[in-house]
């Protein structure tokens, strides 16, 4: 090989490795900040698996050093990331189940009948909408949804703040949360037969998207609220515009909360953006958190006609009251 040539690959190489290095200590330590590291953040399941690549090459052209430096990278993000896909073991108690589904009907686009036909499929109790409009509103009265979630709390808007919750139980202390951002989270109480009463929010903090848009998404994120050792029960269901590989989100779980997908093994399957006019590696943004008291038994995304989000399914287990 032109010795050229070699220098090259050498210094590709090394470029490489310190871009992995870089990402792994931002990521472990929680130190992105603004635009794009934020962004950029979402993408690290991939990054993991193009660091053991890294560690692969180095390591088999015998540059030790490189190597050393890519084997460390790799294992500290297969480590932050690994976890999500392996169920945890433990099964979750015997008590009255929640049903939660969560969609994204991305301004009014999304097929409202599909949505209720995933619900009766599912026996959803609990329906959490984002970006919920008057347009939703009138197709989920034409799909049926008065006979399945008669309960309500609804708040459309005309483009993406609206919200709401439907659920199978009564519904009380009905109220919305309001984000600097301009997004609505519909929230109330839900009286579960057998169980203690439970919180839950249809969650929607600000999008990422830009520059702009970084103090609303970190503002709106910290709003959310925390979960509590001996308070009442609560879920959080919803677009939260975060992965679990943004120090945000991880603040926001480590007040309490589990990520269901993570509990049974699902947290590495992505829910935006799956439509294949969109040339992005996907990232997972839409889940569901329950206190720690809460057990899961499933949680998985599923295609939604019309918008650019899965909607993601959770069956959780509550404790008797």
């Amino acid at each position: 090989m032109h010795p050229t040539v070699r220098r090259l690959l050498l210094a590709a190489l090394w470029v490489a490795v310190l871009g992995c290095a870089v990402w792994s200590v931002t990521r472990v330590f929680g130190l992105e900040r603004g635009w794009p590291w934020v962004q950029l953040m979402a993408f690290t399941p991939y990054v993991a698996a193009a660091a053991v690549v890294v560690a692969a090459v180095a390591l088999g052209t015998r540059r030790w050093v490189a190597g050393g430096v890519a084997v460390v990278a790799a294992l500290a993000l297969c480590v932050v990331v690994a976890p999500r896909a392996i169920n945890d073991g433990r099964r979750a108690a015997g008590g009255p189940s929640l049903k939660v589904l969560s969609a994204n009907l991305l301004a009014g686009n999304g097929d409202e009948r599909q949505v209720l036909d995933l619900v009766r499929r599912l026996n959803v109790d609990v329906l959490a909408l984002q970006e919920f409009s008057p347009g939703d509103l009138t197709g989920l009265a034409e799909a049926g949804a008065d006979e399945v979630l008669p309960y309500r709390a609804l708040y459309p808007r005309d483009g993406t703040g609206g919200s709401a919750l439907l659920s199978r139980h009564p519904l009380r202390e009905r109220s919305v949360r309001t984000h600097a951002g301009g997004f609505l989270q519909a929230q109330a109480t839900v009286d579960v037969p057998g169980a203690p009463p439970v919180l839950v929010e249809s969650v929607h903090p600000t999008a990422p998207w830009g520059a702009p848009a970084m103090a609303y998404w970190e503002r709106d994120l910290r709003d959310q609220p925390p979960a509590t050792v001996d308070g009442p029960l609560r879920v959080l269901a919803g677009d939260f515009n975060a992965t679990l590989d943004h120090a945000a989100l991880r603040r926001l779980i480590d007040t309490g909360y589990r990520d269901a997908a993570s509990v049974v093994g699902s947290g590495l399957r992505p829910s935006w953006p799956y439509d294949e006019k969109w040339f992005m590696p996907g990232v997972t943004l839409d889940r569901v958190l329950a206190d720690r008291r809460i057990g899961v038994r499933a949680a998985r995304p599923y295609r939604i006609r019309g918008t650019d989000h899965k909607a993601f399914y959770a069956e959780l287990v509550l404790p008797t009251a």
